[in-house]
């Protein structure tokens, strides 16, 4: 084994993705001397990310060997470490048919990315591709670690560990809602000024919101959270200095929740007496109260649907500065900052043996969930060093927790096995398990209507 880690980066031109993992891993000081190849099929984005890594090596005297391609297999060999974060293109648009084609047919979903039939095709689309990096990760890199960034990142993750022998783990930042929502909360005890019309649910607007009251939580508080990824529930809370534990506070204080902030996440707290953290537009994918086009619940609970085309025009700034930065003509010392996705914790954890706590990350369960399967893709804290990373007992969810929990980690496995196989038959029995289906007609129409208008996109089916 070298003394430094191999590490490929599949999808490291997209501009939000790339540069700031990027510069978690060429920051670390465990890290420098290492290889790092970068891969992306777009090879202009490419070769800017590529520009800027170079400058990051050199400026930050890293030590690294930078590669870049576009076939991902002249650099696999030897890998240690293979990062992906891959979406087949182009990804607003067919977000947005994802979730038009079912209003077609009368069903409306509250958010469309990754549960619902939004999330079955998105899944069909996105299994493809990565079965396909798994599979010459085997012929190629056997060892290697797998670290996924992609979604429907369960439903992903369950692909690679069900039809691979390739080790991997997802790797999501919800936790962060989590600590913002107790943060929120508890703010009359820790005295914590909390902006007002605060919400933390995924519009790229909030994301200045949900990372200052996270930092802020995290000054007050320790949190556990297990479930499924996007279907995390809160199993413990804290506090940071005395050991406190603060679920009875946290239960008297969510009758004086801020108006409008998580309300469908605050309900379900009322009536579960636990409280559920990826934020709402999240969670509302998994549930089957949010669909009614009678009730019309997703105007009860304002969940707003995702900004299509204000990601577009988000992703065109990131491009822009990128290209400054490639160009020398915007300084890199702001990417000194930049947040870590995550891979770079996992990395130093197993290269060097660190018995590193991880607070979330994706992996079967093997028991640690006790009311789950053992080959659930579960969300919960884990201890990283050289053996790989394993997941810590926590013991059985509460049981109606653990029954929704159950009922999606079934539908995982059979989206999974329809987006493998492409049998129409198999993707039709996932649709009518899913909790927002209640009529087969309807089912059949939706599903006829995806796989004629997403032809190209599904060569399986």
């Amino acid at each position: 084994m070298s003394t430094k880690p191999n590490i490929v980066i599949i999808g490291a031109g997209s501009t939000s993705f790339g540069p700031a993992t990027l510069a978690t891993l060429i920051r670390s000081q465990a890290l420098h001397g290492s290889t790092l190849s970068l891969v992306d099929l777009d090879e202009k984005s490419l070769g800017l990310v590529a520009q800027v890594a170079q400058r990051m090596n050199a400026e930050w005297e890293a030590g690294m060997t930078i590669r870049a391609s576009a076939e991902r297999r002249d650099v696999l060999p030897g890998a240690d470490f293979v990062i992906v974060s891959i979406e087949l293109p182009p990804r607003e648009v067919l977000w947005r048919m994802d979730w038009e084609i079912p209003i077609k047919h009368g069903l409306r979903q509250p958010y469309g990315e990754n549960g619902g039939p939004g999330g079955l095709m998105h899944t069909c689309r996105q299994v493809p591709p990565l079965l396909s990096i798994a599979l010459d990760m085997e012929a190629l890199c056997p060892d290697a670690w797998l670290i996924n960034f992609s979604n429907p990142l369960p439903r992903l993750t369950r692909a690679v560990t069900k039809y691979t022998r390739i080790k991997t783990v997802g790797k999501c930042h919800q936790i962060e809602v989590g600590y913002a929502i107790v943060a929120t909360l508890l703010a009359d005890r820790y005295g914590i000024a909390v902006p007002p019309g605060v919400r933390f649910h995924s519009d790229p607007g909030n994301v200045p919101n949900i990372g200052m009251m996270a930092g802020i939580g995290r000054q007050h508080v320790k949190i556990k959270v297990a479930g499924l990824n996007h279907f995390i529930w809160l199993v413990d809370v804290r506090d940071k200095a005395t050991g406190e534990d603060l679920y009875p506070a946290l239960r008297a204080a969510r009758a004086n929740a801020p108006a409008g902030m998580e309300p469908l996440s605050m309900e379900l707290f009322r009536i579960f007496d636990y409280c559920p953290v990826p934020g709402d537009t999240h969670l509302c994918e998994y549930l089957p109260w949010l669909h009614d086009a009678q009730a019309r619940p997703w105007e009860r609970y304002e969940i707003p649907l995702y900004d299509w085309g204000g990601n577009e025009a988000w992703r065109d700034l990131n491009w822009y500065m990128l290209a400054q930065m490639a160009a020398g003509k915007m300084s890199i010392d702001a990417l000194r900052q930049a947040k870590s996705e995550g891979a770079v914790e996992l990395i130093e954890g197993i290269w060097g043996n660190l018995n590193r706590y991880e607070e979330a990350v994706n992996v079967p369960n093997r028991g640690a969930i006790s009311n789950l399967g053992p080959d659930v893709i579960v969300e919960l804290p884990a201890l990283v060093n050289s053996m790989g990373i394993q997941p810590l007992p926590i013991g059985p969810l509460p049981p109606p927790v653990a029954e929704l929990c159950r009922r999606e980690a079934a539908l995982v496995d059979l989206v999974v096995d329809a987006a493998v196989s492409g049998d129409r038959q198999i993707a039709l029995q996932a649709l009518l398990l899913d909790p927002m289906i209640d009529d087969i007609q309807r089912a059949e129409a939706i599903l006829d209507d995806y796989l004629t208008q997403f032809a190209p996109y599904l060569p399986q089916f």
